[in-house]
């Protein structure tokens, strides 16, 4: 099954049990320091979002939302969420959260249209945060200061395992290492942007990949984005791109790992730029984008962090099934259960 990566002689470093403490043990421990290091209050968010006012998350625009009738409705369909990351702003507008302080919250979602691998699955949770900051801190500095802290909490969580579960060795670096798409397509012109990220965490085990969404040198993007949550366009230090993924090199599946997608958020400005280049200008009139325009949301830094790809990676397993129950093919199922893969 070519989606499928098996490792050599794979043996879990926890047993089922131990496994369901653990992920339990991460997701109290992560999200406690996640909140005090960026001052966030926990809030409540929704599943679901009402279709055509551009609160869902648009991901790559390629993906397909889950969408249902709503009886009561019948004028108003309503879709699952991808992300909260429009959400988050309304709601950092409505709650009048202050200069430096934010949100954070459960994210659960459905996406339909992944290709289910080891680490990609139709169910998809994370920690979604948003937090309030000023329009002078529109700046790489900025950016780098936030990846840092929310570094410190992944390897504070890491240590935490360390301490429960001595048989798991820390293996995060001191210090993430920060590089530019561009740099990246520079170095390895001739690999994939996805070799190239693997090559990079390698090298590193811990880098934030900046400026993602944005066209490179080549003409081509590192990877998709929507043009209405981060801000990808804005020149910076001779680049474009206020946002990025922190990526950790994963020893049991050999490649590059995502552990968070996260940015500095669209201004009014940097919104129309991006409808513009991106050809999405009628969206200026769904509810999302007009009260950005009129000034009505402050200015923001959010981003996700995966809850299954943060236990999957801490506790070193092998498919993000091992941590999370959703839905499998039949011979994936079968190639896990003879290779030592027991999936929930």
């Amino acid at each position: 099954m070519k989606n499928l990566y098996i490792p050599k002689n794979y043996d879990p470093l926890l047993g089922l049990v131990q496994t369901e403490r653990a992920i339990k043990e991460i997701k109290d421990i992560f999200q406690i320091n996640l909140s005090t290091e960026l001052r966030l209050r926990r809030v409540t968010a929704p599943l679901y979002v009402k279709k055509g006012t551009g609160i869902n998350d648009d991901l790559n625009g390629i993906e397909r939302p889950v969408t249902f009738p709503i009886k009561a409705m019948d004028d108003c369909p309503a879709e699952i969420v991808h992300s909260l990351a429009k959400w988050k702003r309304l709601t950092l507008a409505d709650f009048e959260i202050p200069l430096g302080y934010g949100i954070y919250t459960d994210m659960n979602a459905i996406r339909p249209d992944e290709d289910l691998d080891n680490i990609h699955s139709l169910y998809v949770d994370q920690w979604d945060w948003e937090s309030v900051m000023s329009a002078e801190q529109r700046n790489v500095d900025f950016l780098q200061t936030t990846v840092r802290k929310i570094f410190e909490v992944m390897k504070r969580t890491e240590y935490f395992v360390f301490e429960l579960h001595p048989q798991i060795s820390p293996i995060l670096p001191d210090e993430i290492k920060f590089i530019h798409a561009e740099e990246l397509l520079q170095m390895y012109p001739q690999l994939t942007p996805k070799e190239r990220e693997d090559k990079v965490a390698e090298q590193y085990k811990a880098v934030f990949v900046v400026g993602i969404g944005g066209t490179l040198s080549n003409g081509e993007k590192h990877d998709d984005r929507a043009p209405d949550y981060d801000d990808w366009i804005t020149p910076s230090n001779g680049y474009n791109g206020l946002n990025g993924d922190i990526l950790v090199w994963n020893p049991i599946l050999q490649r590059s790992f995502e552990l968070s997608s996260m940015g500095i958020r669209v201004s009014p400005e940097s919104l129309m730029q991006q409808l513009e280049f991106t050809g999405n200008t009628d969206r200026k009139e769904l509810l999302f984008h007009k009260r950005l325009i009129n000034g009505e949301l402050p200015q923001s830094i959010g981003g996700g962090i995966g809850q299954s790809r943060l236990c999957m990676f801490f506790l070193r397993k092998a498919h993000i099934g091992e941590i999370q129950v959703s839905i499998w093919p039949d011979e994936m199922i079968s190639l896990c259960k003879q290779n030592g893969i027991c999936l929930l």
